[in-house]
């Protein structure tokens, strides 16, 4: 299994959020992101990735 939770936060906040489980494909824009997942769902945000930790499955992302 190849899939990642993504996390996301704002600037000002200390804690990340839970954004998308089984997210296997990530499309980075020039201001947005595009998440899916192996259950069809996808997300569009406006935000940048902050770190991925890929042993764990995760990815975090910060809103701009």
């Amino acid at each position: 299994m190849c899939e990642a939770n993504v996390f996301i936060k704002d600037k000002e906040a200390e804690k990340y959020e839970l954004l998308l489980e089984a997210v296997d494909k990530v499309i980075p824009g020039d201001d947005e992101i595009i998440l899916e997942s192996i259950f069809g769902e996808r997300k569009i945000v406006k935000a940048k990735i902050k770190e991925m930790m890929l042993l764990d499955h995760k990815i975090n992302l910060e809103r701009i």
